[in-house]
């Protein structure tokens, strides 16, 4: 929400110097946790290479004796993207998120499990579970060491790629109509306000609506993170 706020503080100071200027703001930010809104642009894009990442961490631990492939992905407040990616993929073992009460002991035990039965996993992290993905891969090779497990661990961290590449073509779409959307806002006269989806409906909103909410995060209780319980066949490491 932190854009919202800079359109909103804008608003503010053009009302101060008495200048007529309207200001529309669009849902910016990579990690999809703006309240209200269905979807930011570029969220969309960010999950289908982050899934790629996830692919390439597939085949690094199905092809290396004893092998972990771990991703990092972005998500210092919350999982969406990490989620996603994830769901998309389909051959994740072991999923981190910042809104898991994630016990460290618990993890590695459940790894090492993996890791005996199956030879290979694949985990995923996003940056503000726990510490960093680096954390992680020295967590896991000490504990490895410590229980006498063979190990070969092949860190991918994707995040600058995942931010410089070109919107896909759902994305671009997005782009285009929200454009259209905030200049639509802008010619009828509204400031202060913000477009987007919402219930999959292009709306115009007042920008409070959306400042004055915490950021969205992932319900640990709900139908998502359910289905990722599910596609992953982890624990919850409560």
């Amino acid at each position: 929400t932190g854009t919202h706020r800079g359109a909103q503080s804008t608003f503010r100071e053009m009302q101060a110097l008495s200048h007529e200027c309207s200001v529309v703001c669009i849902p910016k930010t990579i990690e999809n946790d703006i309240p209200l809104i269905d979807k930011s642009f570029g969220f969309d894009t960010a999950c289908t290479e982050a899934a790629k990442a996830i692919n390439s961490a597939y085949v690094e631990a199905t092809t290396n004796a004893n092998c972990i492939g771990l991703v990092k992905l972005m998500g210092r407040h919350c999982g969406f993207i990490a989620l996603h990616a994830t769901l998309a993929a389909r051959h994740v073992d072991v999923c981190l998120i910042p809104e898991m009460p994630v016990f460290r002991d618990k993890v590695l035990d459940y790894v090492a499990h993996v890791m005996q039965k199956k030879r290979y996993a694949v985990i995923v992290v996003a940056e503000g579970c726990g510490d960093t993905g680096l954390y992680w891969r020295e967590e896991i090779a000490t504990h490895f060491k410590k229980v006498g497990l063979p190990l070969s661990i092949k860190y991918i961290d994707p995040t600058y790629m995942i931010r410089s590449v070109a919107a896909n073509a759902s994305d671009n779409v997005y782009c285009a109509l929200l454009a259209q959307q905030a200049v639509h806002a802008a010619m009828a006269g509204y400031s202060d306000c913000t477009v987007g989806k919402v219930d999959e409906r292009f709306v115009t909103l007042p920008i409070h609506a959306i400042t004055q909410r915490s950021s969205s995060r992932v319900d640990i209780k709900g139908r998502l993170f359910e289905r990722l319980i599910m596609t992953t066949g982890q624990p919850t490491f409560v």
